[in-house]
């Protein structure tokens, strides 16, 4: 499939969503954001309680036009079942194995958040040349990235991104940094795990940076990674991913040569929204919302972050991720 072309024909797109992962609720709130959902079905039995919460702020009328999820099936350990999120984001069919959907639908959404699950799972796609999106982070490993950097080169059709690439709050700061000088240093914090919420961290202060990530050097734990990036632009970059920081999460501080500023995410509902409607629009264009050599760099900087970590702090060059 080559780029500047439709990946997509019609008017009408039809989309599967495959897989779980314990604590991901994207299968509810993404299809509901292209479906609707069942209100009162959503807010009383989700297990996701900020998924409602989000969804019931927005006017009706929100979906995103001219496509649907058609297809689902919840392959994977995790906490709910196909037949209820069907049910609450109004999809009709259920399928038990993810590669039933090939033939039925024009792309898949991989919405698990496992890096070193994804190439099988997206294997089975990729092979029937069926465009692809897969949840944050694409890898956690280096064998895998070089696996989809050979599917890219051969030119298949796939995106990855973390939500935090769109939020609105620190979006006058990817366009420009002009007020504060030469950037020299910034951080972002995140609650979870390095290994799946790091990328939500990294995605959000990447587009404002820019490519040229250095090397990486955590000096944390397993539950309170603390990962010092250096850029070529001169700058320091600190990103944190503590166990149970739920109150830091998306707490951004970017500071200058000539003045600072603190940031904070808060609205879900149109970063997850965005990040849909991107890759809807790369169906429908073949053109790519961003490089994939940024996702590429990414990878390597999640990867960084665990190999210094278990290393016990040492730096790793991103150039030797590969």
């Amino acid at each position: 499939m080559g780029e500047n072309k439709p990946l997509v024909n019609g008017k009408e797109i039809r989309l599967a969503i495959l897989g779980q992962t314990p604590g991901n609720g994207h299968p509810y709130s993404w299809s509901a954001m292209f479906n609707g959902y069942d209100r009162d079905l959503m807010t009383r039995e989700c297990p996701y309680a900020g998924i409602p919460s989000y969804l019931n702020k927005e006017p009706e009328g929100f979906q995103i036009p001219s496509v649907k999820v058609t297809h689902i099936c919840t392959s994977g350990e995790g906490d709910f079942t196909a037949e209820h999120v069907a049910r609450c984001a109004l999809i009709p069919n259920v399928v038990d194995n993810p590669e039933d959907v090939i033939g039925k639908v024009d792309a898949v959404i991989v919405a698990t958040d496992i890096g070193s699950e994804h190439v099988e799972r997206c294997r089975p796609f990729i092979e029937a040349d069926i465009p692809l999106f897969i949840d944050k982070p694409m890898v956690d490993n280096a064998e895998d990235l070089k696996i989809f950097n050979g599917w890219v080169a051969e030119g298949k059709a796939l995106m990855s991104s973390s939500s935090m690439r769109y939020t609105k709050e620190f979006l006058p700061y990817r366009t420009s940094t002009n007020n504060l000088g030469k950037l020299r240093f910034g951080s972002i914090m995140t609650s979870k795990k390095w290994e799946t919420y790091g990328i939500h961290a990294l995605e959000a202060i990447y587009p404002i940076f820019g490519p040229g990530f250095i090397s990486a050097r955590n000096t944390g734990t397993k539950d309170r990674n603390v990962v010092h990036f250096t850029h070529s632009c001169g700058a320091d970059v600190i990103v944190v991913a503590s166990k149970d920081m739920h109150g830091g999460f998306g707490l951004l501080t970017l500071a200058g040569t000539e003045g600072s500023d603190q940031l904070a995410f808060k609205d879900s509902f149109y970063a997850f929204r965005k990040q849909l409607v991107s890759f809807i629009e790369y169906l429908r264009t073949g053109i790519r919302p961003f490089p994939y050599s940024e996702t590429e760099e990414l990878m390597r900087m999640v990867i960084a972050g665990i190999q210094s970590r278990e290393s016990r702090g040492t730096e790793i060059l991103l150039k030797e991720i590969i």
